[in-house]
């Protein structure tokens, strides 16, 4: 890859890490459900004006809006409401590598291979972890919220690979049409219309550049630089640079909002990490010719 490649990639990671700390900044002044319904109003309007729906069928677009809108972001900006610290959200989200390749298996009858396995154990020995550990750090709802967080996105990524969908961006934007409602039902019966209308009438500079900085920094730039980057390299060459996400997310929580980075959170980020990696490098160490494992990676 050309260094400015490499660059604009390091860039878009980082901008999903350190999201992760404008959500608990708006969360100060905005529910999170009317937060989320925000952040995808905004991803849809007035984008879908300039972008042509992309050709693939409403229900795909209904069941990956719903599933991306209320299922992961409502679910974790719930949980970021006091119940997960910024820092683990962003690492146990990334469990969403391994729903998204158990949905793929499940739907494609494959059998688990010895490395998945291996993957899976040390991803669960990292949650087990955060939840022996936890504290105030997060909740058992906060880790439970964001499981669900994480499972819903893999839902999302199968429903884009079935789609067909070749301009992620428009398809993001358009899919954001069935993001708002449920939203905002939610956050009307579960936050309350007098709260709703209370926290947009103080909202400030602040969380109003949060809602901008969620639609078009991390979905807007970060959707369309990450799409231009797969289109020019291979998958195995872009995909792993997402596992530094939670190094950012942690690493900016703990500078910009003073997280702690106790000894037992670092070894629930290795162990999670250490997973993470195993699925995603094995089968791509397993098509390199002449090295020495390449003979057992089909196990």
């Amino acid at each position: 890859m050309p260094l400015t490649h490499i660059l604009l990639a390091i860039a878009v990671v980082a901008v999903w890490g350190t999201n992760f700390v404008v959500i608990r900044w708006a969360l100060d002044d905005l529910p999170p459900l009317l937060f989320a319904t925000l952040r995808f109003t905004f991803a849809l309007f007035p984008a879908c004006l300039f972008l042509k729906r992309p050709a693939v069928g409403w229900r795909y677009l209904a069941a990956y809006g719903v599933l991306i809108g209320f299922g992961q972001f409502g679910m974790l900006y719930i949980a970021m409401d006091g119940h997960i610290s910024p820092g683990l959200a962003s690492l146990v989200v990334q469990t969403q590598v391994f729903f998204t390749i158990g949905l793929a298996m499940r739907m494609s009858g494959e059998k688990i291979r010895l490395f998945q396995f291996v993957a899976l154990l040390l991803g669960t020995a990292g949650i087990g972890t955060i939840m022996l550990h936890g504290g105030g750090s997060a909740t058992a709802l906060g880790l439970g919220l964001v499981l669900v967080a994480a499972l819903s996105w893999a839902g999302g990524n199968q429903v884009a690979k079935l789609s067909g969908a070749t301009d992620m961006l428009a398809f993001v934007v358009w899919a954001s049409l069935f993001s708002v409602p449920p939203l905002l039902i939610a956050s009307l019966v579960m936050e309350g219309w007098h709260r709703d209308v209370a926290a947009l009438a103080a909202a400030g500079p602040g969380a109003w550049g949060a809602v901008v900085w969620q639609s078009l920094g991390n979905t807007m730039f970060g959707y369309a630089a990450w799409g231009w980057l797969l289109s020019r390299h291979p998958a195995a060459t872009i995909t792993p640079m997402a596992m530094l996400v939670p190094l950012f997310g942690m690493g900016a929580s703990a500078l910009l909002l003073g997280e702690s980075l106790p000894a037992w959170k670092l070894i629930a980020a290795a162990l999670v990490m250490a997973g993470l990696a195993i699925n995603i490098l094995w089968p791509m160490a397993a098509r390199l010719p002449g090295l020495p494992w390449r003979r057992g990676a089909g196990v």
